[in-house]
C-alpha cells in the first residue's frame, strides 16, 4: 500500500520561507498545510497571512491554507478569501491544544462542541463549494468527544481527517493514545490521517505496521528537528546523505536570510531563530549545549559564529 507524507501546520514555523527551503534542500514531504488563518476582532487577513498563501511564493508546492475559528461567518469569508487565490481545498484546525485558543472555544476546545461544528458545517457546504478537510485531536478533556463528533462529521463530504492522536489538555505532554486512534479508524467514515511522534524512520514503519489501512501520515515537530527526516522515510534508510552538515547548513542559512529580510531588528531574528534552534537542536549530539550556544549569542556576528562551531562539531563527531 502506497503512503503520502504531509507537513502538519505549525504556526511560526511551516510558513512558506520554510517549505520552499525544506523542499529545496531535502524534499519528501507530498503537501504541506499551511499555518491557520485566525481573525482578532475584525474580519481582515492580516498581511502574514496573504503573504503566506501567495500563489506566487508556493508555485512549487502543494499547499492547503488552514483556519481556526468558532464562527460560521468567519469560515465562509476565508473559503472566499483562499478561493480567491485559486485554492480549492480549506483545512478546518480543531486540533490546537494551547489554553489561549481552547479556553475561547476554538482549536480542540471545540470539538466537544458537535451543535457548532454542524451549523459552520452545513453552512459551509450550503454557501460554497469548497472541499473541506479537518484537523482535530481525539478531543480535549477524553477521546470520547471525537467519536461523538463523528456523528456529525458523517453528515457531510469532509475530504479526510487527520489526527493527532492525544488530547488537547495534553498539549505535547504524555505519549500518543494508539488505542483511542484505533477506534477511531474501527467507527469513521471518512478518510483518517495518523499525526503524533513520527520522529525518525523507526516510529513511522512501528505507525505502518500498527494501522496498515492508514496512507496517509501528518509528520509536525518532527519535520522541524529533522527536516532530512521525510526524505530518509521515503528512501527507507536512516543513512544521513555524506554531507548532512552541508545541506543543513544551507538551508539554515537560507531560511536565516529571509527571515532576517522579512522581520525588522535584533530581537525578532534572534527569537525566530531561537524557536528553530530549539528544534533543530534535538538532531545534534548535544541538544542541551548546542541551544545554550544559540541562546548565549546576543548579535548577528556571534549567532553565526554559533552556528558554524556548531556544526563544526556535528561534522567531527559524524
Amino acid at each position: 500500500m502506497s503512503y503520502q507524507l504531509l507537513s502538519s501546520p505549525l504556526q511560526g514555523f511551516t510558513d512558506a520561507t520554510f517549505r520552499n527551503a525544506q523542499q529545496k534542500y531535502f524534499g519528501g514531504i507530498d503537501t504541506f498545510y499551511a499555518p491557520y488563518i485566525r481573525f482578532n476582532r475584525k474580519m481582515i487577513i492580516k498581511g502574514s497571512y496573504q503573504r503566506d498563501l501567495n500563489p506566487e511564493v508556493n508555485t512549487t508546492l502543494n499547499v492547503i491554507p488552514q483556519v481556526m475559528t468558532a464562527d460560521a461567518d468567519h469560515f465562509i469569508f476565508v473559503i472566499k478569501y483562499i478561493q480567491s487565490l485559486g485554492y480549492k481545498e480549506l483545512n478546518w484546525n480543531l486540533g490546537c491544544p494551547y489554553p489561549m485558543v481552547t479556553k475561547s472555544g476554538m482549536g480542540s476546545g471545540l470539538i466537544c462542541n458537535t451543535e457548532k461544528i454542524d451549523h459552520i458545517l452545513d453552512r459551509a457546504h450550503s454557501e460554497t463549494d469548497v472541499t473541506i478537510s479537518m484537523k482535530m485531536r481525539l478531543g480535549y478533556e477524553s477521546a470520547s468527544e471525537i467519536v461523538e463528533s463523528f456523528k456529525i462529521l458523517d453528515k457531510y463530504p469532509i475530504k479526510n481527517i487527520a489526527i493527532h492522536a492525544r488530547l488537547g489538555k495534553q498539549l505535547y505532554k504524555g505519549g500518543v493514545d494508539l488505542e483511542a486512534f484505533q477506534k477511531c479508524v474501527d467507527v469513521a467514515k471518512h478518510t483518517l490521517y495518523y499525526n503524533g511522534d513520527i520522529t525518525s524512520v523507526a516510529q513511522f514503519k512501528a505507525m505502518r505496521e500498527r494501522f496498515p489501512s492508514i496512507a496517509h501520515f501528518m509528520i509536525g515537530r518532527g519535520l522541524i528537528a529533522d527536516p532530512f527526516l521525510p526524505s530518509m522515510i521515503k528512501a527507507d534508510t536512516t543513512e544521513y546523505p555524506a554531507e548532512r552538515w552541508e545541506i543543513f547548513r544551507e538551508f539554515h542559512d537560507t531560511i536565516y536570510q529571509q527571515y532576517d529580510a522579512m522581520l525588522s531588528g535584533p530581537t525578532p531574528i534572534k527569537m525566530k531563530m531561537l524557536g528553530f534552534w530549539e528544534f533543530f537542536a534535538q538532531s545534534t549530539h548535544n541538544p542541551q549545549k548546542v541551544y545554550k550556544a544559540i541562546k548565549k549569542a546576543t548579535n548577528a556576528f556571534k549567532y553565526t559564529r554559533a552556528v558554524s562551531e556548531i556544526i563544526a562539531i556535528q561534522k567531527a563527531q559524524k
